[in-house]
């Protein structure tokens, strides 16, 4: 039980029980609306409450786990989640269901972030692609396992269950960080940069909410543009105080190191690929195919079994590769597995958009591996948590701008035709331009090193 991966699967189990609640509730918004007597439509503000709340306190977890120990944020962090889900689960109205949701994104903002950052602090570098190849698995995961998880829950249960299930999952978890995981702190903590906070957690939030509504007719097209404006003038405005503040909640000047940048920038336009790849299959595979959601999820999920080998296949193919070529390589092809779902029509064979999912599924994960575990190879050991802190944002910004960019696509694309209805033509316009946007995220990586990452990978230069 001392093995040294024994920590990154408990973290793992935590982001896969976020991950997992973060998509799952979206297959039964008609179930709870049935509940309710309320649109679906309407429901969907239990999903952007969750995510804005997320978004609002990503940037303070890296300052709380230096102030009151890695250990201790991550319990309570679980704790306010899986009691926020009894809550979700219990909830009589949309606004108490809403009010759970934002409790349970506060845990959630904590709960990734500071697991990660224990990681980081307590595994050797030579053990970190390893470890990063444990959490990358849930994240791939989570996506993929939640549209199945959530139909079939839906369709042979209560949604009520969606929420419950997380109680003994965070019970265990709770368990196995008091017993396996030391309480890591920092010395020396700064004190909290208030003003950094809000400006990050608002701009943040707008920008979030903005991408979440772009193109799918939720707000009228000002209050979008007005979103993504708030969101960029706060970010624009905490750049600055960074740069006139000794000790910043998030310090943008990580970004100078050639690896931050890579992992956050060039990372970035790699994730909104992933992001977009769940939202763009359902709408292919349910509304232009005509598949049920729970067909369609578990044509999905495949994705995630692909995914699992990457923690056998990571070490390995690093060491002999070296992280430069890997992650050029898995940019050129990742965007051609995304762009191979644009070929899919109703008369695919199944086994042919199996195979697809499986093998894109693999390349996927082992990329954010890649990406995970490269973005703190230069950061000095002080600065760990703001690094960890700012590559969170950009997950969840990326993340978030996959699925606005490709709502956006189709309804851009369906108005240009002159169309009333999303048709498979709409859907290939979206995949080709999502994988042209991966396939720049190879510009970032051809600019690294040949070695970069050697101490964590041991790759060796062929002589």
């Amino acid at each position: 039980m001392r093995s040294p991966y024994l920590v990154p699967v408990i973290v793992g189990c935590a982001y896969l029980m976020q991950s997992l609640d973060s998509t799952v509730i979206a297959t039964a918004l008609p179930e709870i609306g049935k509940t309710f007597g309320e649109d679906p439509v309407r429901l969907n503000v239990a999903i952007t409450s969750y995510l804005l709340s997320l978004a609002v306190f990503i940037p303070i977890s890296g300052w709380l786990a230096d102030r009151f120990g890695g250990r201790t944020i991550l319990v309570l962090a679980i704790g306010i989640f899986a009691a926020a889900s009894v809550l979700c689960g219990i909830s009589q109205s949309i606004p108490e269901l809403v009010g759970a949701r934002i409790v349970q994104g506060f845990g959630g903002a904590m709960m990734v972030p500071v697991g990660r950052l224990i990681i980081l602090r307590t595994m050797p570098k030579a053990d970190l692609v390893q470890a990063m190849s444990y959490l990358t698995v849930p994240a791939v995961m989570g996506p993929a396992l939640g549209p199945p998880i959530g139909g079939f829950i839906a369709t042979y249960g209560s949604w009520r269950w969606i929420f419950f299930i997380n109680v003994p999952i965070g019970i265990v978890g709770v368990l196995l960080v008091m017993r396996f995981i030391a309480n890591v702190r920092e010395e020396h903590v700064p004190p909290l940069d208030l003003r950094g906070f809000v400006l990050t957690g608002v701009g943040l939030a707008a920008l979030l909410y903005g991408f979440e509504t772009m193109g799918r007719d939720f707000l009228p097209l000002w209050a979008v543009i007005g979103l993504l404006g708030v969101g960029a003038a706060c970010l624009a405005l905490f750049a600055i105080h960074a740069r006139l503040t000794p000790e910043p909640i998030v310090d943008p000047e990580l970004l100078r190191l050639p690896t931050v940048s890579a992992s956050v920038l060039g990372g970035g336009l790699f994730r909104i690929g992933v992001g977009a790849l769940p939202f763009l299959l359902a709408m292919q595979l349910q509304v232009a195919f005509g598949l049920t959601p729970f067909a369609s999820g578990l044509i999905t999920f495949i994705g995630a079994v692909g995914a699992l080998f990457t923690k056998f296949a990571a070490p390995p193919t690093i060491r002999n590769l070296g992280f430069r070529r890997v992650m050029i390589a898995n940019g050129v092809i990742g965007a051609i597995f995304l762009f191979a779902c644009a070929l899919f029509s109703a008369e695919t064979p199944h086994i042919v958009m199996l195979a697809i999912l499986f093998v894109g599924g693999f390349f996927r994960s082992l990329q954010f591996t890649c990406i995970g575990t490269l973005g703190y190879a230069e950061v000095p050991p002080a600065m760990m948590s703001r690094a960890n802190t700012l590559a969170t944002m950009a997950q969840q910004l990326f993340l978030s701008l996959g699925v606005g960019l490709a709502a956006l696509i189709l309804h851009v694309s369906e108005r240009a035709r002159g169309g009333t209805a999303m048709t498979t033509t709409d859907i290939v316009v979206a995949y080709v331009i999502i994988a042209a946007l991966g396939l720049l995220s190879v510009l970032y990586f051809v600019r690294l090193h040949p070695n970069v990452g050697a101490d964590m990978s041991g790759y060796r230069p062929p002589r």
